[in-house]
């Protein structure tokens, strides 16, 4: 029964439940609640949620979501952009990650879960049937963890059930913990990307915090490459650190002990990056944290960016350490320019039709 579910570790930290008026009765409420049920639980109206009054303490807030859910990736002009389509589910994450650009979004510990699940499906339901020839890759990890809150929420779960009447859609769940809960509803394992951020393991130890360890989530996608399923993984951030070359090392060959090649849709590389802001928020809540004092220079989208030439001795590295594996086309940089991408890959974004759409194909395997 749900009531007898033991909550992950990473959930443990929440300490009250508040739900809009308007949300009281639908079924995404009514499941938390019986999920969570020791939980103090407030009533409130949007318009007067105690923001001030929370005092650093973690909660989560099932809201009525007035807003699109279906929307593009924040990426910018400057630089080559996936393409993603992001579900909007929530925001922020339980877990806590030095490098968590998160944190200069959102402030105030409030874990937000968008109750109104009728409304999203609606949204979704026009949007794909509209032009069942017109594809979509789409994912919900952009302003949360895509399945952190899944053993409370069955967030995932609903979605991957109602997307399985719509064969024109590829979904990614993207995460660093595991729950692999919604794997029983899946129709088409071909159009269920379970994907899983990596890192080196001095940053795993160092700079993650709450998170499945690599070991678990690698073993997670294996059990899912194993059940029929391609899976997604992501270096983003890569870190500069002392002996970041054997480290990087370390977890790609890690990786290919799990899951072979053929096994894997797409692999992003993405150097840490960050909004200037963000640098006093890391030092604050991370005190420890070193790597935001490297070398770094304003980019063309005014995020601070390591020195082109100390990124790109990086980036060389992981890419041929990949390639010695059997990886090719499934590599790509996230929001870097053309000239590194020639020197880096040897070719461009255009040579492969659009990253975008080269990433759909990747996606639906064509």
């Amino acid at each position: 029964m749900d009531n007898e579910i033991v909550l992950p570790d990473h959930l443990k930290g929440i300490e009250k439940i508040y739900i809009d008026r308007s949300m009281q009765k639908v079924p995404l409420t009514e499941r938390v609640l019986s999920r969570m049920p020791d939980l103090p639980v407030e009533v409130v109206d949007p318009e007067n949620f105690p923001h001030g009054e929370l005092g650093g303490k973690q909660s989560l807030y099932l809201k009525e979501y007035k807003g699109k859910f279906l929307r593009f990736c924040p990426g910018t002009r400057y630089y080559h952009c996936c393409g993603y389509r992001i579900i909007h589910i929530g925001e922020g994450c339980p877990m806590a990650c030095s490098y968590c650009i998160l944190q200069a979004y959102f402030q105030d510990n409030v874990l937000k879960v968008w109750a109104n699940q009728n409304d999203l499906f609606d949204e979704l339901g026009k949007a794909f049937s509209a032009d069942i020839s017109t594809r979509y890759r789409v994912g919900t990890g952009e302003f949360t963890d895509s399945l952190a809150l899944e053993a409370v929420t069955g967030y995932s779960r609903d979605l991957v059930e109602f997307l399985g009447d719509y064969p024109n859609v590829c979904l990614e769940l993207k995460s660093k913990i595991i729950d692999l809960s919604w794997m029983d509803v899946v129709k088409r394992t071909d159009r269920l990307l379970p994907a899983w951020s990596l890192n080196a393991p001095f940053v795993n130890e160092h700079e993650e915090f709450g998170v499945s360890t690599l070991k678990e989530r690698l073993e997670a996608a294996r059990t899912c490459a194993e059940a029929g399923f391609r899976v997604c993984l992501h270096f983003d951030p890569i870190i500069r650190f002392d002996g970041w070359r054997e480290g990087y090392a370390e977890i790609i060959d890690m990786i290919f002990d799990y899951v072979k090649p053929e096994q894997i849709a797409y692999f992003s590389l993405g150097s840490f990056r960050h909004m200037p802001h963000l640098k006093p928020i890391i030092e604050q809540n991370f005190p420890e944290t070193t790597y935001i004092f490297d070398e770094f220079i304003t980019g063309n989208d005014n995020k601070m960016r390591l020195l082109r030439p100390l990124r790109l001795r990086q980036f060389k590295f992981i890419v041929d350490r990949l390639r010695k594996h059997g990886m090719d086309k499934q590599l790509y940089f996230c929001m870097e320019s053309t000239e590194n991408w020639q020197d880096v890959f040897g070719y461009t974004p255009k040579d492969l039709g659009g990253l975008g759409k080269h990433l759909m194909k990747q996606a639906f395997n064509d």
